[in-house]
């Protein structure tokens, strides 16, 4: 919870939006055949979530989740992001 709201800060996103995430991928993670948890799929999860509830938080997110080496890096990323809502966006109008 701590990094999802450090992620939106100064974001119009309500701390219960972010409790709520946190609750469902806590259910998700709990209900998981495996004994065991590694933080990757955390990190994953959270940065899913944040996808659907914020972008700019999302980005933020996965700039430090990620560490991005470059610039480069960092654009490829805001350009899929931008690709799927392209692509999500031509598929609602249909």
């Amino acid at each position: 919870l701590n990094s999802l709201l450090k992620a939106c800060n100064k974001r119009p996103v309500p701390v219960s939006v972010l409790e709520k995430a946190v609750d469902e991928i806590e259910s998700e993670l709990l209900n998981c055949v495996d004994g065991e948890i590694i933080s990757t799929q955390i990190g994953e999860l959270a940065m899913q979530k944040l996808r659907q509830i914020d972008e700019i938080a999302y980005v933020r997110f996965a700039s430090v989740y990620r560490q991005f080496k470059d610039v480069s890096t960092f654009m490829e990323e805001i350009q899929a992001l931008l690709s799927a809502d392209a692509k999500r966006e031509k598929s609602e109008k249909h």
